[in-house]
């Protein structure tokens, strides 16, 4: 099939064979006969570094099991242009770790008005990153994988307007494929 598509499109397009791909876009990908490896080793290095944060002491998770921010926090504002970077930098990193979503989309909900609690709770995922730059995402090669989706909400958490946080990831074999948060009414 997928030689069939390739040819196809040689004929339409001016194409090359450039063998298997080992990195687009930032990310890093390594192919070996028990799967494939997807990874952005190198990104959170530079996010480290652009954010001056190289030397900073790791945690363990990307955000405190109890955090509860508000859109009128009574904290000083910070740079907006830098909180939009740093959030910006975060989200092209879920890409390939689904582990930080969960804290990135927490701290994308205060992109209009940063204040500094809400700086700090985007540093502390920056923290968890420089202790795993090595993770990312193992797709095996087994024919019997199965879909399976995991959901859960907390009905109501969002101190600023009772929405509701639900989210959701899917994954065949060994990895996600899909995970998603997101605020209800």
């Amino acid at each position: 099939m997928f030689d069939d598509f390739k040819k196809v499109m040689t004929n339409e397009f001016e194409m090359t064979d450039v063998g298997q791909m080992s990195y687009f876009l930032g990310v890093e990908v390594k192919q070996s006969k028990d799967g494939i490896f997807m990874s952005q080793k190198k990104y959170p290095e530079q996010i480290l570094k652009k954010f001056r944060m190289e030397e900073c002491k790791l945690v363990s998770t990307p955000a405190e099991a109890s955090i509860k921010l508000r859109v009128d926090s009574t904290r000083e504002s910070v740079n907006l242009t830098l909180f939009k970077s740093l959030v910006g930098s975060l989200r092209y990193l879920t890409f390939t770790r689904p582990d930080i979503m969960y804290a990135v989309g927490l701290v994308s909900r205060y992109m209009e008005k940063p204040k500094q609690d809400h700086f700090m709770a985007a540093k502390r995922i920056l923290r968890f990153m420089k202790g795993t730059f090595d993770h990312g995402l193992f797709y095996t090669h087994f024919q019997d994988s199965k879909l399976v989706c995991y959901s859960d909400s907390d009905y109501g958490g969002d101190l600023d307007d009772g929405k509701s946080t639900s989210g959701y990831a899917f994954h065949i074999g060994s990895a996600i494929f899909c995970g998603h948060q997101r605020s209800n009414r």
